[in-house]
C-alpha cells in the first residue's frame, strides 16, 4: 500500500491529500530515508513522521485493506514515538493555557455589548451623590441634630 494512502487509513491525516502533502513537505520518512507519496508500506517498517513539532514514530504490524475505524488502529500499527517527545508537546499545550484558555478567542460584538451593558450598570448602582452623603445638602434637620 502507498504511504500517503497508508497514513491516511490508519487515521494519522484526515485526508489523504493531506497526508500527501506532508510527504511532499519531507515530513514523513521510513527509517533514515525522506519518502515520495508513492512509496510502498510494508510490514516491520517503522515510520517517522513530524507533526505538531513532535516527532511520531510508529511501526507498521499490518496493512490494512482500506479506512479503519478508530479502534482498529491498534491492531495495524504500534506507537513507539519516545515519551520526552509527548512531554514537549504537553508542556507546550500547558504554557499555551496559561494566558488563553481553550477555545476562548476575542469577544464577539455581542460580548463587548454585554460587558458594556454591566460596566454602566455597575457604575450607575454605586452611584452616590456625594453633597447628599457629607450633609452639604439642601437638608438641614440632619445637621443640627
Amino acid at each position: 500500500m502507498r504511504i500517503d494512502k497508508f497514513l491516511w487509513s490508519i487515521r494519522f491525516y484526515k485526508t489523504r491529500s493531506v497526508s500527501a502533502d506532508e510527504i511532499k513537505k519531507n515530513r514523513v520518512s521510513i527509517g533514515a530515508s525522506v519518502v515520495k507519496s508513492s512509496k510502498e508500506v510494508k510490514e516491520g517498517d517503522v515510520i517517522k513522521i513530524r507533526k505538531n513539532k513532535i516527532e511520531y514514530k510508529i511501526k507498521v504490524i499490518q496493512i490494512p485493506k482500506s479506512r479503519i475505524g478508530a479502534k482498529l488502529v491498534p491492531l495495524h500499527i504500534k506507537d513507539v514515538t519516545d515519551k520526552d517527545q509527548y512531554e514537549q508537546l504537553m508542556m507546550r499545550k500547558m504554557s499555551q493555557e496559561y494566558y488563553r484558555n481553550r477555545g476562548e478567542g476575542r469577544p464577539t460584538k455581542k460580548d463587548r455589548r454585554d460587558m458594556d451593558d454591566y460596566v454602566e450598570n455597575d457604575v450607575t448602582a454605586d452611584f452616590t451623590d456625594w453633597d447628599d452623603f457629607f450633609g452639604e445638602g439642601g437638608n438641614d434637620s440632619e445637621t443640627n441634630d
